[in-house]
C-alpha cells in the first residue's frame, strides 16, 4: 500500500453519517442541474487537485464544523470540475478510517448530488458540489480519522483511475486522502 500524504489537514470536521440517496428520473431539470452545480469554490475550501481518469478533478472540499467531536454530525462538501463526459453512472464511494485503526470503517457511498444529478448527465466545464453527512459514535475517540474518496461503478465493482497519483494523497487503489482530521477527546 502507497501512502503519499501532505500537510494540509482540513480545518474542520468530518465523519460518517448517512447520504441522501434521491432518483432523478428521466434526466435532469433545469432546476435540479442549477441545485447540483456552482459557479465558484468557496475561498476557504481545501484545495485538491485529484485526476480521476482524465474526466473529473477533484478541485476542493470543505468541512463543517471546524473540529470534530463524538456523536456530532459534520457536513462534508466536495466540488469536481467535469473535463469530460462520463458515460457511466458513478457513485462516490467515501470511506472514514481511524488512523489507529481500532475502529471499523465507515462506508458513506452515495449518488453524486444526493441524486440530482448522476454522472451520466455531468457536463464539460461544469462544477458539481456533492454534499454528505459523517457521524462518529459519541462512545468512540479515535485520535483521528482518514477520509477517503473516489469514484465507483457498482455494477463492474470497479473506481474511476487516479491519473495523477504522485500529485495527490492517495493508498494506489485508487482512493484519494481528502483529509486526515483530528478528533476531540
Amino acid at each position: 500500500m502507497r501512502f503519499k500524504l501532505s500537510t494540509v489537514v482540513l480545518p474542520s470536521v468530518l465523519l460518517l453519517g448517512s447520504a441522501c440517496i434521491v432518483e432523478a428520473p428521466g434526466g435532469t431539470s433545469p432546476e435540479q442541474r442549477r441545485a447540483a452545480t456552482v459557479t465558484q469554490i468557496p475561498p476557504l475550501s481545501v484545495r485538491n487537485g485529484a485526476n480521476l481518469g482524465r474526466k473529473v478533478e477533484l478541485v476542493a472540499a470543505t468541512v463543517q464544523p471546524g473540529r470534530l467531536t463524538p456523536g456530532e454530525r459534520a457536513t462534508v462538501t466536495v466540488y469536481f470540475k467535469v473535463l469530460e463526459a462520463l458515460e457511466e453512472d458513478y457513485l462516490i464511494f467515501v470511506h472514514v478510517e481511524d488512523v489507529g485503526g481500532r475502529m471499523e470503517r465507515m462506508n458513506v457511498d452515495h449518488k453524486p448530488a444526493g441524486g440530482l444529478l448522476p454522472t451520466s448527465q455531468w457536463k464539460p466545464g461544469e462544477t458539481v458540489k456533492d454534499e454528505f453527512s459523517i457521524y462518529i459514535p459519541s462512545n468512540e475517540s479515535p485520535k483521528a480519522l482518514n477520509i477517503w474518496l473516489g469514484l465507483w461503478d457498482p455494477r463492474t465493482d470497479s473506481r474511476l483511475a487516479l491519473t495523477n497519483p504522485d500529485q495527490v494523497r492517495n493508498d494506489g487503489r485508487n482512493r484519494i486522502l481528502l483529509a486526515q482530521v483530528p478528533v476531540a477527546q
